[in-house]
């Protein structure tokens, strides 16, 4: 039942969403009727081009792959086109208001018709150029974010250790085999100590992607690949992804930790299950599984897909955590709600309490191959002994 509301809630949302694009984009035009009609039906078909494509994945992943660059980008332009097309029809509409409430006779009903189809023809030219963009964004070169994190518990030995988080690559539909050996290209590069992989790596089934995903096997550090899951390997079939992703190296932390050493100096690191991970059966964050009879001289790095999970991690004495999942919104300024889910926590440096916490803004995108104002990141996460 919640999932059908969820799909019915989705469906009158992008409906909503269109039709409003679809009114303004008639009245910029001056259309007749007739090609009010015929731009509504395309209107329409574009609208049910964005669920077929995200289920065509799972039977013919081929023409998803194809009509993801229609569909998608589609997509985040009726968004941005919202966004932009209120920004000039509210104070329109507080301005009109304003007069009825002063009965104050308004201009003349052409001038208004023309202040509206200036700004809302500027409004739609704004939103295709941000879109295109987003796609320049979404497929352009990573940048690498290098921070520096001082933990107190951390042995003078171990000054300086690297960890290079990879976050969100999401390979699917437009991120494909080429994509994904561009970062395992750059991170590589980067000679790393270890690899941290904090979830979200796939978007559809292991027999549609095992290729895509191959170039993961290359990926080097010294001291091991790990990682941990995100929610959408739940969506895409997670015990085949865990054990498909073990094979190309990784490690996978299930509620678990693992002694980090160099000589005699030691930290712990430690991985969760996702925040939404209880929802499968022999799932699910637990904390206290990772963090049972660990010695608390002993600095401890923790992996969780979700930032909101650092509140749990400051109950369990948990010095950093490294998280993705928000893509750092993505696309602006539809950041806003991840921004609300996460309780703040959207991209960057934060404290909660006593534990740190860096969110990437992750290595690939989801849905749309747009990205706006949240540019694509490999992070490198070099820890000071304090």
């Amino acid at each position: 039942m919640a999932v059908v509301l969820r799909i019915l809630f989705g469906l009158v949302f992008s409906g909503s969403l269109h039709l409003y694009v679809w009114l303004r984009a008639t009245d910029v035009l001056e259309l007749s009727p007739r090609r009010r009609r015929i731009l509504g039906a395309v209107v329409i078909a574009m609208m049910l081009s964005v669920p077929l494509t995200t289920s065509a994945r799972l039977w013919a992943p081929e023409l998803a792959s194809v009509m993801a660059w229609i569909a998608l980008p589609w997509l985040a332009f009726v968004g941005l086109a919202t966004v932009a097309l209120l920004a000039v029809d509210l104070p329109r509409l507080f301005a009109w208001l304003g007069t009825k409430v002063r009965r104050k006779p308004a201009s003349g009903l052409s001038r208004r018709e023309f202040l509206g189809r200036v700004t809302g023809g500027a409004a739609l030219a704004v939103a295709g150029a941000s879109v295109g963009r987003g796609v320049f964004e979404a497929r352009g070169d990573h940048e690498v974010t290098t921070v520096e994190v001082p933990l107190a518990k951390l042995p003078k030995a171990l000054d300086g250790f690297s960890i290079v988080q990879l976050s969100d690559l999401h390979t699917g539909m437009t991120i494909d085999r080429a994509f994904v050996q561009r970062v395992v290209d750059r991170a590589n590069a980067l000679s790393p100590d270890l690899i941290a992989l904090t979830g979200d790596l796939v978007d559809g089934p292991v027999a549609s992607l095992e290729d895509d995903v191959a170039p993961l096997a290359g990926l080097r550090a010294p001291h091991g690949v790990f990682a941990v899951t995100g929610n959408h390997e739940y969506y895409a079939g997670v015990d085949e992804w865990i054990a498909e992703i073990t094979r190309l190296g990784a490690r996978y932390l299930r509620n678990e930790r693992v002694a980090i050493r160099r000589g005699d100096a030691a930290f712990d690191l430690a991985g969760v299950d996702d925040y939404s991970a209880d929802q499968w059966p022999g799932h699910g964050e637990d904390l206290p599984a990772a963090t049972a009879g660990r010695d608390p001289s002993r600095a401890l790095v923790l992996l969780a897909h979700q930032p909101r999970q650092v509140h749990h991690a400051a109950l369990h004495g948990v010095d950093l955590q490294l998280s993705g999942h928000t893509h750092g919104g993505q696309i602006w300024p539809w950041h806003y709600i991840v921004k609300v889910q996460q309780g703040g926590l959207l991209a960057g440096s934060y404290a909660v309490g006593a534990t740190q916490l860096y969110v990437t803004r992750g290595c690939g995108y989801w849905g749309p191959p747009v990205r706006l104002l949240a540019p694509l990141e490999i992070t490198r996460i070099i820890l000071r002994s304090a």
